[in-house]
């Protein structure tokens, strides 16, 4: 058995569009005419909104406040995002022999939002999200220690270059995905011990019995 914990968006779930959307509205109501890309969110050595908002050309001491907004944003939107096709299977086949967690730069509303309407929320151990204290690392880090008691090998499945450097600097094993926020080249040159390019090959990956 494995702890296997994901992250959210860009992984789980579908929030490019959301993302970008957002970004652009807050940036508007903060004074910043900025049309966010998709090359924004790929550039960003961390994935976080606050780090987004400097990318974006938010002044640092408005960063924190374009984060607070966009993650409102997300909390009051009137249904959730969409989830991957395939994740749902995915989550709910591997709960079947493994422990299920999710570490996340969204809150914990969104996310729980999002696995009921998904019909998965039965399937996940726990959510970590931003909403609570630490850093992506000791978060990763309290799921270990909370679901892994038995030092089960632990996993952690992200969409970007700092989820792969967070699970090493965890000592957990990293699995990249290729369908989410930041590009299978930058996502390589990181390193991380496993990458995926479908839903199904991470199905396939524990199957094996992964190192």
């Amino acid at each position: 058995m494995a702890l296997i914990i994901f992250d959210f968006d860009g992984v789980l779930a579908d929030t490019l569009d959301d993302m970008l959307n957002f970004a652009q509205a807050v940036c508007t109501e903060l004074g910043f005419d900025r049309i966010p890309t998709p090359a924004d969110l790929d550039a960003l050595e961390t994935m976080s909104f606050v780090e987004y908002g400097k990318q974006l050309g938010v002044p640092p001491p408005l960063a924190n406040e374009f984060a607070s907004r966009c993650l409102q944003r997300f909390i009051e939107k009137p249904y959730p995002p969409k989830i991957f096709a395939g994740m749902v299977q995915v989550v709910e086949q591997l709960s079947a022999r493994h422990v299920i967690a999710i570490v996340t730069g969204n809150t914990t509303r969104a996310v729980e939002n999002f696995l009921h309407e998904n019909n998965i929320h039965q399937f996940v151990s726990a959510v970590f999200a931003v909403d609570q204290p630490g850093s992506k690392v000791e978060k990763i880090q309290k799921a270990k220690n909370q679901l892994a008691p038995d030092n089960d090998v632990v996993y952690y499945v992200g969409d970007a270059v700092s989820d792969i450097h967070a699970a090493k600097q965890a000592s957990v094993k990293s699995v990249a995905v290729g369908w989410g926020h930041q590009g299978l080249g930058k996502l390589l040159n990181a390193q991380p011990d496993h990458i995926v390019h479908t839903p199904r090959e991470i199905i396939e990956l524990f199957e094996k019995g992964v190192g």
